[in-house]
């Protein structure tokens, strides 16, 4: 049996292929312990996350066969809410390249990204309550955050699906590529990103996540721990020395 997600080490990033492409990469049981995985591996080691489906598919939801025998004490699990909320804790940013369908929980899989690319085809909803359940893994509470209560209860209560276009225009989607870039183009992202100082990129990510009444205080703990780093004083120094300005 293929492995269900295939992870690709690029050094300072990693990949990660969902590899179900004969079942338009539904999550399983098995893809959600591989994420649980995959996610140890870089919680102990952090890096940048890309996620991409295999076979022109993002994710086309959960795996219905499995879903139609879950009960009661299945959902109180949180199988696929735990895995996701783990992805969007992830100390380094996500990249979700989003090509073709995210339906249902490979939506809520995307949502849990710090990034989405997408490409002219993609398709992004939450069509759960056509099955007669809820979006119960992040989508929510967390997709009204991300492009407003309006549009979040049209796509959550009426089933709307968003094309690329639509996605892009509320910023659901940062860039639409064609699809034979799109992993390219998620390479660019990255470079973006870990050309920073990855610790002050990590801090960064752990304050903007941090609940309301926290602030200032985290700003300013991060703050204080990156002060006394050594990589602050070296690129403020290289700063300062590009303008011709001497410390």
């Amino acid at each position: 049996m293929p492995e269900p997600l295939v992870v690709d080490d690029a050094g300072d990033r990693v990949v990660w292929r969902l590899n179900r492409p004969e079942v338009r990469n539904a999550i399983d049981a098995e893809l959600v312990t591989a994420l649980h995985d995959a996610c140890a591996r870089v919680e102990a080691e952090p890096r940048v996350v890309l996620i991409v489906g295999e076979g022109g598919t993002f994710a086309a939801g959960a795996d219905i066969a499995q879903l139609r025998k879950r009960r009661r004490d299945d959902a109180l699990r949180g199988i696929n809410s735990s895995v996701f909320d783990r992805v969007h804790r992830l100390p380094m940013p996500t990249i979700g390249l989003v090509d073709g369908y995210a339906l249902g929980g490979g939506a809520e899989l995307a949502y849990a990204c710090d990034f989405r690319i997408g490409t002219p085809r993609t398709r992004v909803g939450n069509p759960e309550t056509g099955l007669g359940i809820l979006a119960a893994a992040g989508a929510a509470w967390r997709l009204s955050a991300l492009v407003g209560e309006p549009l979040a209860k049209e796509i959550l209560l009426a089933g709307r699906i968003l094309n690329a276009s639509e996605a892009q225009a509320v910023r659901l989607l940062n860039e639409v590529v064609e699809p034979e870039e799109l992993l390219a183009a998620g390479h660019r992202l990255a470079d973006r990103i870990t050309a920073n100082a990855p610790l002050a990129t990590r801090l960064s990510k752990a304050v903007f996540h941090a609940p309301r009444g926290a602030h200032p205080f985290v700003d300013d703990l991060a703050q204080a721990v990156l002060f006394e780093t050594e990589e602050k004083e070296t690129r403020m120094t290289a700063f300062l020395e590009r303008k011709g300005r001497r410390p």
